[in-house]
């Protein structure tokens, strides 16, 4: 009788009793992401349609590919030139973070709700500079941060900042991110 009882409890404890839709309607952040976002003062936008054959991202799985994007302003200029020669660091800064906001514009309209993200996996960020220039990860903390105060600790991600010659158009910087999502 013991074994069986004992039998019984595993069996019991071993069975998911949440259903499907309960699992999707857990939250997985203690804030709306969302809200955040206007909290901090952004404001998401329609994000340009790519100019050649490819999309800008991709979802295989539970992972999102992002197509690399630059700094956009509000009125759809593009932050150019290369940092530590024609822009400072802090104007490199605020084109990463300007990049990071056109690639959550993007990533919303893939997903649909922003507090489907379940972490920001890797950071691929590409500074024009000369060669001269090595502070980079410096000008790439402006997506970083940004990321961090979005959605906290799952914004801390892997990350890449290198230097190039040069990008498309001369914009300051390219980023490029995977994201993980609740599927």
């Amino acid at each position: 009788m013991k074994q069986t009882l004992i039998l019984f409890l595993v069996i019991l404890s071993s069975c998911n009793t949440k259903s499907p839709d309960t699992k999707i309607v857990e939250k997985l952040y203690d804030y709306d992401v969302e809200e955040r976002i206007k909290e901090l003062g952004i404001n998401l936008s329609e994000p340009e349609k790519p100019v050649a054959n490819y999309v800008n991202s991709v979802v295989t799985g539970n992972l999102v590919f992002m197509a690399g994007k630059g700094p956009r302003r509000l009125d759809g200029t593009m932050v150019t030139g290369k940092v530590g020669a024609d822009l400072s660091i802090e104007q490199g800064y605020e084109a990463a973070r300007l990049t990071a906001i056109e690639q959550l514009s993007a990533l919303k309209i893939q997903i649909g709700d922003l507090n489907k993200v379940v972490r920001i996996v890797k950071v691929l960020g590409m500074v024009n500079t000369d060669p001269s220039f090595t502070k980079h990860p410096a000008v790439i903390n402006g997506f970083s941060d940004l990321m961090v105060k979005v959605f906290g600790e799952r914004g801390k991600h892997a990350r890449a900042a290198v230097g190039m010659g040069s990008l498309p158009s001369d914009i300051a910087c390219e980023i490029e991110m995977i994201v993980q999502i609740r599927e």
